[in-house]
């Protein structure tokens, strides 16, 4: 009886001491996940959790209360599991057992932030594809023919698909194979691209892409209203440029904007204006159906203005710049690629056809902006309308130039070059104000000097359009996705790139070679 006695204390004390040694096992194991080590093979991760459940046996049977230490890792939940020893993320963002309670508190938090329907998303990315530079597609169509038509097409393909990609390198897998998004915006996904030799030199291309096409996008609304009022009213002493000071000058109080409250409240107006103005322009060139030119829609292209055209066409379509945002505010964003799908399947249809009929009804005489070639009557009341609505979608990309400057110069974590434009009450400071004014002047330069709506949507869209659209997507999907991706996403990809540099390349000579040209023999839009 003494033997046996003595045989099962000796039994209870080797079980003891293995149970320690494998629980001190596990959190070493738990310790090196939090620093981001992997498990080696499968049968590590199985050793692991063989220790939980060594551990969680020997607290029952020796009926043990729960321990408590101040070691990294040595936490043991209700259940007796151990945290950090095989239930770490692949990311680093903690063991399973905290995950639920951080899990629910991010879903408590993004309840409360408001969601957007899947239709409401892709009335957003509507407005963007579907905006006043859809005017000068007729023009490409002068210069492209059929060929033109086809680019329109293709280009709402290839950026449809490009914002798709772009999302998916917002997103990781974690260890059981969900996808976890795990970055926020398109400056995150370049500064991962160019990690970690250049942590930030990807955000900066991004950004300085972005700052361009927001204030050449501003330029334009400045030219595109002194060119629409300088038609609407040729009789009067008032030339475009004169007008485009007058509209500039309307554009002033854009530098005091703190918020776009006010402006977003006539969002919706304006884009249903547009849309009755492009009926009414479709339905005037329906109207004169019987002369249609066909014979004038060739299949051979004008080698010099047609990158011009490519140009055009990419800049009708650049929404990626603000996609990531939109799909993260989306209440479901698994309707993300639905939603593109039928945006750009609808912007497609709509930019082909009224680019068609608009250039069947004035053929070779079709002008800049489709809408200077409507009879003076019309011509005057559509214009009026087209003017406000430049006017009041002028302020949206100018903020959103104004917020990329002073975040990456005045506000960037204590990194910025200047000091912060705001005081402490988050009033602006005089010399910010200033700097605000200078923007909104400098976009009335360019408007006056050069004041070729065209040329310059051409010159953008081969510059940066082409660039975030196409280029940027395509290298951040191979870089980030390369050991995931099929060969044909692949081809994809590499196609896409060198397609677009090509098309980039082309288009930015030939815009800077036709605006040489313009200036040189004095032509006038």
């Amino acid at each position: 009886m003494a033997h046996l006695i003595r045989h099962k204390i000796s039994n209870k004390i080797t079980n003891a001491v293995n149970t320690a040694s494998n629980k001190s096992q596990a959190k070493v194991s738990g310790v090196f996940a939090r620093l981001g080590f992997q498990a080696a093979t499968d049968e590590e991760a199985v050793g692991f959790a063989e220790c939980d459940d060594l551990d969680y046996d020997y607290r029952q049977g020796m009926r043990m209360a729960t321990l408590q230490t101040d070691e990294a890792g040595g936490e043991v939940d209700g259940e007796g599991g151990l945290e950090g020893d095989s239930h770490y993320q692949r990311d680093g963002a903690g063991p399973r057992g905290s995950r639920g309670s951080t899990g629910t508190c991010e879903e408590l938090g993004s309840q409360d932030k408001p969601r957007i329907t899947a239709w409401e998303a892709g009335w957003n990315v509507t407005n963007a594809i579907q905006g006043m530079f859809v005017l000068g597609l007729p023009y490409a169509i002068l210069h492209g023919g059929y060929l033109g038509l086809f680019l329109i097409i293709f280009a709402a393909v290839v950026c449809c698909y490009t914002g798709k990609i772009l999302i998916a390198c917002l997103y990781e897998e974690n260890e059981d194979g969900e996808l976890v998004r795990v970055r926020d915006s398109y400056v995150d996904i370049a500064n991962a691209c160019c990690a970690p030799r250049f942590p930030a030199l990807g955000g900066h291309v991004v950004n300085v892409a972005q700052i361009i096409e927001l204030v050449m996008t501003c330029i334009l609304y400045v030219v595109v209203s002194g060119n629409l009022m300088y038609n609407s009213f040729p009789g009067l002493p008032v030339s475009q440029k004169a007008w485009s000071v007058v509209a500039t000058a309307a554009l002033l109080p854009c530098a005091f904007l703190k918020n776009l409250k006010a402006v977003s409240k006539f969002s919706l107006l304006c884009t249903l204006a547009h849309f009755v103005i492009n009926v009414l322009v479709i339905a005037y060139c329906l109207s004169r159906a019987h002369d249609w030119a066909w014979e004038k829609v060739k299949f051979y292209i004008d080698v010099k203005k047609f990158p011009i055209s490519i140009g055009i066409i990419v800049f009708s379509y650049t929404s990626q710049i603000f996609l990531p945002s939109l799909e993260g505010n989306m209440q479901n964003p698994k309707e993300f690629h639905c939603m593109m799908d039928w945006t750009h399947i609808a912007a497609c249809v709509l930019k082909g056809l009224f680019a068609l009929v608009a250039y069947l009804t004035w053929a070779d005489a079709t002008k800049e902006v489709i809408t200077d070639n409507l009879p003076a009557g019309i011509r005057a009341w559509v214009n009026i309308f087209l003017v406000a609505k430049a006017l009041l979608s002028y302020p949206l990309p100018f903020f959103a130039a104004v917020e990329v400057l002073e975040k990456s110069l005045f506000q960037d974590g204590g990194q910025a070059l200047f000091p912060n434009c705001y005081g402490p009450g988050g009033q602006l400071k005089s010399w910010g104000l200033s700097l605000r004014v200078g923007l909104v002047v400098f976009t009335l330069l360019m408007a006056i000097f050069v004041p070729h709506f065209a040329l310059l949507m051409g010159l953008t869209g081969s510059l940066t359009g082409a660039g975030l659209c196409f280029l940027l997507p395509s290298l951040f999907h191979l870089k980030l996705l390369w050991r995931k991706l099929l060969w044909h996403q692949v081809f994809f990809d590499v196609s896409i790139f060198v397609i677009g540099g090509i098309c980039s390349i082309s288009g930015f000579i030939h815009s800077i070679e036709g605006l040489i040209e313009a200036f040189r023999y004095n032509i006038q839009d």
